[in-house]
């Protein structure tokens, strides 16, 4: 591939294609990602990454505010026929991973879903995530109040962040692939998930090296 082209796989040039640090994992819990449009080619981005470790259990959606039948089918659907659940109960439990907020943080909101953590034995979850910047997945929630109205899980007391390559909005905050993989360790203890952080940890290290070249 010339240097200008696009790899289709992992959507980032030719030059900086992540494809090599894939390690993919299996996992009885589904992940929705939603990903702002910058995200799609950032490659200081770490949704794409985490989608392509976690084959035939995740779904990846691009936009900022998306259609709401459109966004009904992929938070309650059965994402193989097509079919939007009528009932969400009926299915899995669609939860969104997103961090505490201030009450001032929160007061634009429309509504907020009710504090959720996991419980033992617990079913096949739908997991949901936001994939952009602290202030473009604020902006997503407050588009889309299917969003919302979601049970909300918020990590607490974890590891430092290894996104050495990213500034943070706050001190503990992770990536999009790191607080996922660390609420699917919750979720499911037995499996090993270590293999998606290590991918992430070569694809930091990766960009670190492209950054010393171009500077």
């Amino acid at each position: 591939m010339r240097s200008r082209e696009t790899c289709q796989h992992c959507l980032r040039a030719a030059r900086n294609c992540i494809c090599s640090c894939v390690r993919p994992v299996h996992t009885r819990h589904e992940l929705l990602i939603l990903q702002h449009p910058l995200e799609i080619s950032h490659v200081k981005g770490s949704g794409r990454l985490l989608h392509l470790c976690l084959p035939g259990s995740s779904l990846i959606l691009a936009g900022e505010q998306f259609e709401q039948a459109v966004l009904a089918q992929a938070l309650h659907g059965d994402w193989h026929s097509g079919a939007v659940a009528e009932a969400p109960q009926s299915a899995r439990l669609t939860v969104l991973l997103y961090p505490d907020t201030t009450e001032s943080e929160a007061k634009d909101l429309h509504s907020h879903g009710s504090a959720w953590e996991p419980s033992a034995c617990e079913a096949p979850l739908r997991l949901v995530v936001l994939d952009a910047t602290w202030r473009k997945s604020r902006k997503m929630l407050y588009l889309n109040p299917l969003l919302q109205a979601l049970p909300r899980w918020s990590l607490r007391q974890m590891p430092a962040s290894h996104y050495r390559i990213r500034k943070a909005h706050q001190p503990d905050q992770l990536s999009t692939l790191e607080a996922s993989t660390y609420a699917l360790m919750a979720l499911q203890p037995e499996a090993d998930f270590s293999p998606v952080l290590q991918a992430f940890d070569q694809m930091v290290e990766r960009q670190l090296g492209w950054m010393q070249q171009g500077s």
